[in-house]
């Protein structure tokens, strides 16, 4: 059975600055942003928070779906957060 991928949002704080990303790894992909393991935007900025994320059967999918949410506007990625996860708890304790 093949291994499911994920498109997933970080943040640094409630309503601070995002990241969307996409990969085939969600719990060893968050704890490289989080430890700050590869360097880039989420090292940069301090974008450690997984707050929301959404699994898929093909990576191709995953990555449809990030680009597409990279487009949106601010207050529509918001607003998907704020659906998915209204206490912008950090998800990844509960996913791990």
């Amino acid at each position: 059975m093949e291994r499911l991928s994920h498109v997933y949002i970080l943040a640094s704080r409630r309503n601070g600055t995002l990241y969307t990303g996409s990969t085939t790894d969600l719990a060893r992909r968050v704890w490289e942003h989080r430890t700050g393991a590869r360097p880039g935007f989420t090292r940069d900025y301090g974008v450690t928070m997984l707050v929301w994320y959404e699994a898929y059967p093909r990576i191709i999918d995953a990555r449809v779906r990030e680009y597409a949410i990279k487009r949106w506007r601010r207050a529509w990625k918001l607003a998907l957060i704020e659906g998915f996860n209204p206490g912008w708890r950090d998800l990844y304790d509960e996913m791990i």
